[in-house]
């Protein structure tokens, strides 16, 4: 319970964190959740609408007409960034503020900075919210042990859940609150006017956003949360993460909406590539084919979609970042660390030849590599002066589907790490590492939605001509849990994969496909259950 009038909490904090929840800050919240509620259930309704209005009429979508103005008239700008955006080549990503270790390690590094995130690489348990929040207000107040002032450690770019996410364990007015609320909320109560005053803050990335009109409303959320607290118009600078194949079509018109609090745009992959099957899944047309073979950001789908965001952005003066490099470095071969770090390095090369601004690595040991790469082929802070201007890119550009089948190996690698996201989350863990790289939602929502699209059209293995059946991906799933089993020491462990393992089986056959395994996962018993031992 709380003292704040109709606000309920229903997780009591340990001591130490109930810094976080004073009658003021949750006063803070519950007015932001008050005052834009309304709003973000018109988003959902707005997004079922759309799908609902595409499915009927079999249509693709397309650039609007109606925002044609915008994207043809020339003159406007994104409002400069504050100096500490000026070079952001090399920012840490899938920095759960929850672990602290991470996160600490993240601020000592030479980074320009860290994607603090409570979305993709991060598991929502209240004990997690609540302690990455600690974590990184303890990190700007400057007595969170071990860590540089802020103003000379990497900047924070702090990423709230996504829309689709809900806070269980707070509710206003009887209603569980949206999670990316609750989030920008007590960050920005806590820690935006030091931030401010010490040039650091307060920095934004702002996930799976799918259209202009929700940037507008992260927009009037930024400027209600400026007056409310003082601060100058414009002090709030966010990057909006492109995840979705929908998003791509409006660049402009976010970059409008938000032009005054924009610190630009990012590419990614897997969550964009998963949007193609939340989108269009149903339809034969769009099958995915075998991510691990067949889908990288050289396959003209996805070198379209970047291409248009390095173009949209330095047209109106601000940033296009690449996505995150997710590889994990080896520790004791040297020679297979260098030459992993020297393929990382031609294939972030060749975003820089592209015209990226910077982009993610997860792996602190790439970041010196990475500098240097910079250093030697692009060393300005930005590359606004790369226009493109020869990039025209179409509709039919961004909806082409990559050639290519299914293979079983490629089948199997979904399950496994279908399964051991599930596991993960079980956990209380947000990513875990997996055959030389981390793993995260991101990944966990291709690989899921792969194995449901081609249970759904009857794919066939390139293999041997087999269909992927339902029948088929419980055996497989059977043969991973019989093998990954091998490698555990106790039954809880054993009993928390296969949970995770049947759980998989459901999101993969389920009639009704989920728009994100995360808003699953976060009502499912199982995780509800599991939580709440978790400290």
């Amino acid at each position: 319970m709380t003292s704040v009038p109709n606000v309920e909490l229903l997780g009591a904090p340990p001591q130490e964190e109930s810094a976080l929840l004073t009658p003021a800050a949750v006063q803070f919240v519950s007015e932001l959740v008050t005052t834009f509620e309304s709003r973000v259930d018109q988003i959902f309704l707005d997004r079922k609408l759309r799908k609902a209005k595409l499915d009927q009429s079999g249509g693709l979508p397309d650039f609007s007409s109606e925002t044609k103005h915008i994207r043809d008239d020339g003159d406007w700008q994104v409002s400069p960034v504050p100096c500490r955006l000026a070079n952001r080549h090399v920012d840490l990503g899938d920095v759960s503020p929850a672990n602290t270790q991470h996160f600490v390690a993240a601020l000592n590094s030479s980074a320009q900075g860290i994607q603090v995130d409570l979305d993709d690489g991060h598991c929502p348990s209240w004990p997690n919210q609540l302690k990455g929040l600690h974590n990184v207000y303890k990190a700007i107040h400057g007595t969170l042990e071990g860590v540089p002032p802020i103003a000379s450690a990497p900047v924070i770019m702090f990423r709230p859940r996504a829309w689709n996410m809900i806070e269980q364990n707070m509710l206003v007015n009887g209603r569980q609150i949206p999670g990316p609320l609750f989030d920008f909320g007590l960050f920005m109560f806590h820690n935006a006017k030091i931030l401010l005053e010490q040039e650091s803050g307060p920095f934004f990335y702002l996930p799976k956003l799918e259209g202009y009109k929700e940037a507008r409303l992260w927009n009037q959320i930024f400027d209600w949360a400026e007056e409310k607290l003082g601060l100058p118009l414009g002090s709030v600078r966010a990057v909006v993460l492109i995840e979705n194949i929908l998003a791509s079509f409006e660049m402009h018109e976010i970059l409008y909406e938000l032009r005054q609090h924009s610190a630009g745009l990012n590419c990614g992959v897997w969550d964009y590539s998963a949007s193609f099957i939340i989108n269009f899944g149903h339809r034969t047309d769009f099958i995915l084919p075998d991510r691990s073979k067949y889908v990288n950001m050289e396959r003209h789908f996805l070198k379209s979609y970047m291409d248009l965001t390095i173009k949209t952005c330095h047209s109106r003066g601000c940033h296009a970042t690449g996505g995150m490099s997710a590889i994990l470095l080896p520790t004791v071969d040297s020679t297979q660390r260098n030459a992993i770090v020297e393929k990382t390095c031609r294939s972030k090369k060749t975003e820089i030849e592209a015209g990226v601004d910077g982009f993610l690595v997860y792996d602190i040991g790439l970041i010196e590599p990475m500098h240097k790469l910079w250093q030697k082929h692009a060393p300005s802070d930005n590359q606004y002066s790369v226009k493109r201007s020869e990039v025209s890119v179409t509709a039919k550009d961004l909806l082409l589907v990559p050639s290519g089948g299914v293979t079983l190996e490629g089948l199997k690698h979904n399950i496994a790490v279908g399964i051991l996201f599930i596991e993960a989350w079980l956990r209380g863990k947000g990513h875990f590492p997996f055959k030389g790289a981390v793993e995260d939602s991101a990944t966990a929502e291709i690989s899921r939605s792969q194995v449901w699209q081609w249970i759904r059209h009857g794919a066939k293995l390139e293999d041997n001509g087999n269909t992927v059946t339902c029948t088929m991906v419980k055996e497989l799933v059977k043969e991973f849990q019989k093998q990954h089993s091998s490698n555990l020491t106790s039954d809880e462990e054993r009993r928390r994969l296969e949970k995770a393992s049947q759980i998989f089986e459901i999101v993969v056959i389920t009639r009704e496909f989920p728009a994100f395994i995360t808003t699953y996962l976060s009502s499912e018993s199982a995780f509800l259950d599991s939580v709440k031992h978790l400290t």
